[in-house]
């Protein structure tokens, strides 16, 4: 898997790069694996409730075909977007449930690095404060959008240390009330492109053939 480090860079553009590249990918193109930060955005998932975006101010809102619903983008946070072609996958393919499995425990991987207890939770996409003041804050977002061709992208975000004041503008995810925190706000001063480096390597061992 070919991995890019593209920095600091606006969503909407991503957005229509990870579209092309997909649109022209063929059998032997390689699979790519983004790692992003970008300016503050909402982004909106295929069925979101405009509604769950409370007051924006101002940040500015983009319609995406990937899953779930409303959540936010901004600096100080680990991005990962996956260009996969699941035929491709251990044992000739991998299922979207055992993709979103395997990203969620390259999260999980990632934050006991840092002595953080990560979890899931049924149905809700994402990882999960496990234990402390902070239980069931949500720390990580996760969306994709796997085509028929089994080709996949978007991807998720790790919150390291941001200024969390614009999840409260949401309803993140689509649930009101929802408290969201960062690594920085549970005690891990690490700097971003450490948890970037971190968060790769893991992905790239969750995701091997």
């Amino acid at each position: 898997m070919l991995v890019r480090h593209l920095g600091l860079v606006d969503y909407a553009p991503s957005f229509a790069a990870m579209r092309a590249f997909t649109d022209g990918r063929d059998a032997e193109t390689p699979d790519e694996l983004w790692i992003v930060e970008h300016p503050p955005v909402y982004t909106l998932g295929l069925g979101a409730d405009p509604a769950h975006v409370l007051n924006a101010h101002g940040i500015a809102l983009v319609q995406t075909d990937r899953g779930g619903e409303v959540t936010y983008h901004g600096p100080g946070q680990a991005i990962a977007y996956l260009l996969l072609d699941l035929k491709r996958g251990r044992g000739g393919r991998l299922y979207a449930r055992e993709l979103v499995h395997a990203i969620e425990q390259a999260v999980i991987d990632t934050l006991a690095a840092y002595n953080l207890d990560g979890e899931r939770k049924a149905g809700a996409p994402g990882i999960y404060v496990a234990q402390g003041p902070w239980q069931g804050a949500k720390i990580a977002a996760l969306g994709l959008k796997v085509r028929a061709s089994g080709c996949t992208y978007h991807g998720l975000a790790l919150n390291v240390d941001m200024d969390l004041a614009p999840f409260s503008w949401i309803n993140p995810c689509g649930y009101a009330g929802l408290k969201t925190v960062d690594m920085k706000t549970l005690g891990v001063a690490a700097p971003l492109a450490e948890v970037q480096s971190a968060l790769t390597h893991n992905l790239l061992e969750r995701l091997k053939g």
